[in-house]
């Protein structure tokens, strides 16, 4: 029995392993390729050929999906080391029919392999279900191999396709190829010519080592370079590159061969690929030419954002009023049964004040992680993605980067380990960087209390809109800005999966929801509540026994209760400005003064450093001590509003949006990015940009206001 070894190699999402099971009695060894976790699928099966009158064993060995043969990615490496390094006799290439073009820019990189190839056009079911038909036999004649239609669903070209690699097989040697434009094919034809006439011993085709050569594959270059036919060959070479960058005024070979893939595979997808009519048309590319339309789409995206904010806000603002109101009276109850001392004060302020504080924006945090799980699970965030790719790169990103930068609205920790995705270092790097300017949930409710305290519930849901998008706008120039002065280096060419539209999954949505929420309780219930006492502890203690006695001796003196109210107000200042929180205040307000915070403000951002969450319960300890409005309106947003001046809210609000996440986020950034160092990198950048433009924005607004 004659074995034949196959390397099954596709992009992603092609169906490879739905093809492998669909092969009956097949035997499945499962391990990993050597030095790395990526699992090592090998299929086993017998055929018995009857033209060739053979029994063969085929192992098929299920490569990691790649785009292409770059090492952007693990899986990448190991499908371009495999091909490259190891034994086998033949590539099945599995393609998505659906996705024809894309497809065929990875299958132009194995034909230039010289190797065996034959290509399954793989959910041949569903492409015909879409209007799409393939001309199999006229890609046969393009690219020089067989290519079988396929489909794991209805078993569909399965003993075509085991017949055709038998076929192969016994080939002496491979008929493929792609075909380059005019000035390539004349510099391919010349180095052919040359080998010939000096009658050149390779184990590669002809024309697949000149295609090599004029790519300066380095592995070629080095064989290659110890052969004596390379002093002749090398003066040929160099003015066949010459003329090649004349033609394309460039002297990237990679943006050269990438431009002549593409155009092959689009060449190649329309000269055998032909969609039915109108009718035929699904609801996905009915919906698309809507969505992702050159004009209309980017502007429905932001009005979908929009209305996001706007129900985000209006409708989170009725629970979220009643739970403050559960909490205010939850604290009076408290300081009713316990009275005036210790205790009471350390439950209603420290523990009630502080979590109370937080838990009242839930309803506004599981909208909007709603939302957002509503437009990614009907499938069209990776439409606005494909639609952003333009816009993106003028500021030295691309529309890959969407997907970890939406994240992030939601929490910045899955969001940097969605940015593994990208394959290029220096691309994965400038989005990590930014992945802090897109506000995270946490950022939230700090938002919704001061444009609730300030502008008021009829304007609460533009300001929040224009937060995020301000937001995510000054992230897109920091971008360009990093991409232009520290992490400079050629685009990555833009492969972006584009599912078909799906009904919401209520399953997948209440999963990420409620995970969420809970995640979102569980810091109030632990982290936030410490915080909270740790903070009611510190704006307490030590206590000046001195400065009491004082003031309670004015207190007692006068009988007029507006003047009683204005000492105790007046007495609870003073004693918090000598607490240990106070000292910690002043110590760093001269930084924060030039921003017009006070030291409250500085000292509830210093805690926003271990969670954005605490910011809020900070500001509920901190301001709640004094009863300095009416006692009708003793809420949070009314003592904000009270006591911090507009400006000062402003740049407050602008230094939340920028500076360093929490601590959590800061830890997973590190890792991801590739050490502590680039975490420094990113405290300075963000703290250096937070302060400026919160100057900025609170000079601005004072000239605005008065």
């Amino acid at each position: 029995m004659k074995p034949i070894i196959v390397a099954l190699a596709g992009q992603p999402n092609v169906g490879k392993s739905s093809l492998i099971n669909a092969i009956s009695n097949a035997k499945l060894k499962v391990g990993n390729f050597s030095g790395v976790t990526v699992d090592k699928t090998e299929v086993i099966f017998n055929i018995c050929d009857e033209v060739a009158c053979k029994d063969y064993e085929v192992h098929i060995i299920d490569l990691p999906g790649a785009y292409s043969l770059t090492e952007y990615t693990i899986e990448e490496k190991v499908t371009k080391s495999f091909l490259q390094n190891d034994e086998y006799d033949i590539i099945v290439n599995v393609l998505d029919s659906t996705n024809l073009q894309r497809n065929l820019l990875f299958t132009t990189q194995l034909l230039e392999t010289g190797k065996k190839v034959v290509v399954a056009l793989n959910m041949s079911d569903e492409a015909s279900k879409e209007g799409i038909e393939i001309d199999e036999k006229q890609l046969s004649a393009i690219l020089g191999v067989p290519c079988i239609k396929t489909s794991a669903n209805t078993k569909e070209g399965i003993e075509e396709l085991k017949h055709a690699i038998v076929e192969v097989f016994e080939k002496q040697q491979t008929t493929s190829k792609v075909i380059y434009s005019d000035p390539i094919e004349e510099e391919i034809a010349r180095i052919v010519s040359f080998m010939k006439e000096k009658k050149y011993k390779t184990s590669l085709p002809y024309r697949h080592l000149a295609v090599k050569l004029l790519q300066e594959d380095e592995d070629v270059y080095k064989k290659m370079h110890d052969e004596p036919i390379w002093i002749e060959l090398l003066p040929i070479i160099r003015e066949a590159l010459e003329h090649i960058y004349l033609h394309y005024n460039t002297k990237d070979l990679s943006e050269i061969f990438a431009d002549e893939h593409f155009a092959f595979a689009k060449g190649a997808k329309m000269e055998v690929m032909s969609v039915k009519s109108m009718r035929a048309k699904n609801l996905t590319q009915k919906i698309d030419n809507l969505m992702i339309n050159k004009i209309l789409g980017i502007p429905l995206f932001l009005f979908l954002m929009w209305g996001l904010f706007q129900l985000t806000f209006t409708l989170g603002n009725v629970p979220m009023d009643w739970i403050d109101a559960g909490f205010t009276w939850l604290a009076d109850e408290v300081r009713t049964l316990l009275g005036d001392g210790e205790l009471a004060s350390l439950i209603a302020d420290g523990i009630i004040g502080g979590v109370g504080a937080v838990i009242m924006f839930l309803p506004n945090i599981i909208i909007l992680f709603l939302g957002i799980a509503l437009l990614e699970t009907t499938g069209y965030m990776s439409r606005v993605a494909f639609l952003l790719d333009g816009f993106f790169h003028k500021f030295g990103l691309h529309g890959k980067s969407f997907i970890p930068l939406v994240t992030g609205f939601g929490c910045s920790v899955p969001a940097y380990m969605a940015a593994r995705t990208l394959k290029n270092e220096k691309d994965r790097l400038i989005t990590l960087f930014i992945i802090g300017f897109m506000s995270c949930g946490a950022r939230l409710p700090i938002y919704v209390l001061f444009a609730g305290a300030f502008f008021g519930q009829e304007k609460a849901g533009n300001i929040l809109f224009l937060i995020y998008i301000s937001g995510a706008m000054l992230g897109l120039f920091m971008a360009k800005a990093l991409k232009t002065f520290v992490f400079k280096g050629d685009d990555e060419p833009f492969v972006m999966e584009m599912p078909k539209y799906r009904m919401p999954s209520l399953k997948l949505i209440w999963h990420t929801v409620y995970g969420q929420a809970k995640s979102y309780l569980n810091k109030a219930g632990t982290f936030i509540l410490a915080a909270s006492v740790m903070v009611w502890f510190a704006s307490n203690y030590p206590k000046n026994e001195t400065i009491e006695q004082t003031y309670q001796t004015k207190i007692e003196q006068t009988q007029n209760k507006k003047v009683q109210a204005a000492l105790d107000n007046e007495l609870q200042a003073k004693l918090l400005e000598q607490s240990y929180l106070g000292k910690i205040g002043h110590a760093s307000e001269p930084f924060f003064a030039p921003l017009g915070f006070d030291w409250k403000m500085s000292v509830a951002l210093e805690a926003g450093l271990a969670a954005k969450e605490v910011v809020v319960s900070t500001l509920g300890v901190l301001y709640s001590l004094g009863d300095q409005v009416d006692q009708e309106s003793n809420s949070l947003l009314a003592q904000i509003r009270a006591q911090i001046p507009l400006a000062s809210a402003v740049a407050f609000i602008v230094f939340v949006m920028i500076y360093l996440p929490c601590f959590a986020a800061s830890a997973v950034f590190a890792r991801e990015a590739g050490g502590w160092k680039y975490l420094v990198y990113l405290f300075v950048m963000t703290t250096a940009s937070a302060w400026i433009l919160s100057f900025l924005a609170y000079r601005v607004t004072l000239m605005i206001i008065t």
